[in-house]
C-alpha cells in the first residue's frame, strides 16, 4: 500500500479509479487505503452482482474453502468456473471429475486432474449448454463476478436444472461507487457525448 500511496503523490495523481476484478480484494483495499492517506479522491467501477432468477438453484458460500465444502461428497462432474489461482482447495475432493476453462494453457501442472478448456470469452448460452451437456456436468462452482460477458453459464445451468455453488463477493471497505464509465466521466466532470 505504501508504495501506491507513493506513486500516487509522485505522479500528482488528482483522482483514482478501481476498475479492477470484483474478486480482487485485496487490491481494492490497497487502493482504498492509499486513497485514504493521501487525500486522493476514488471511485470504483463496479459491475451490479447477479441476482438469483426463477429456475435458479443456488447455493450462496462466503469463499473458495465454504464452496469445496457445499460439493457432495459422491462423485460428480464440476465446471470450476473461478480462475486458475482458486483451485487447490479442491483437491480436497478429488473423487470429482473436474472441468476448468482457461484463457492461455496452464504453465504448471494443476494440484489434480482436469479436463482443461483453452478458450476465451464472451460465451454463449448455446455454447454453454453444448460444453455441459458434452461433458456431463452436474455441478457449477462460480464467483458472483457479475457481467454480461460471464453470465451465460449460470443461465446454463438454469436451462439444465444444475445446481450452482456461487461465491459471494468479499466484504470491501465502503468507497463511492458506479456501475458505468458515463457515471465515472460524470464523476470526473467530462462529458460523454461525442463532440462535447
Amino acid at each position: 500500500m505504501s508504495g501506491l500511496a507513493e506513486y500516487i503523490r509522485r505522479e500528482s495523481i488528482t483522482h483514482v479509479i478501481d476498475a479492477t476484478h470484483p474478486f480482487a480484494a485485496e487490491m481494492s483495499r490497497n487502493v482504498v487505503a492509499a486513497c485514504a492517506e493521501t487525500g486522493t479522491p476514488l471511485i470504483a467501477l463496479e459491475r451490479p452482482p447477479w441476482s438469483k432468477a426463477p429456475g435458479d438453484d443456488w447455493i450462496e458460500v462466503v469463499n473458495v474453502n465454504a464452496a469445496v465444502a457445499a460439493l457432495p461428497e459422491a462423485p460428480t462432474k464440476v465446471f470450476l468456473a473461478i480462475g486458475r489461482q482458486h483451485i487447490a482447495p479442491f483437491a480436497m475432493k478429488p473423487q470429482h471429475t473436474y472441468t476448468l476453462r482457461f484463457v492461455d494453457p496452464p504453465e504448471a501442472p494443476l494440484p489434480f486432474a482436469t479436463d482443461v478448456i483453452v478458450s476465451r470469452g464472451p460465451f454463449t448460452l448455446d455454447g454453454e449448454l453444448k460444453m455441459m451437456r458434452t461433458r456431463g456436468i452436474t455441478w457449477i462452482v462460480a464467483r458472483n463476478s457479475g457481467g454480461d460477458g460471464a453470465r451465460a453459464k449460470i443461465d446454463a445451468a438454469r436451462v439444465l436444472g444444475l445446481p450452482v455453488v456461487m461465491i459471494s463477493r468479499p466484504e470491501l471497505p465502503e468507497r463511492q461507487r458506479a456501475e458505468s464509465v458515463a457515471e465515472i466521466m460524470q464523476w470526473l466532470g467530462h462529458s460523454t457525448r461525442l463532440g462535447a
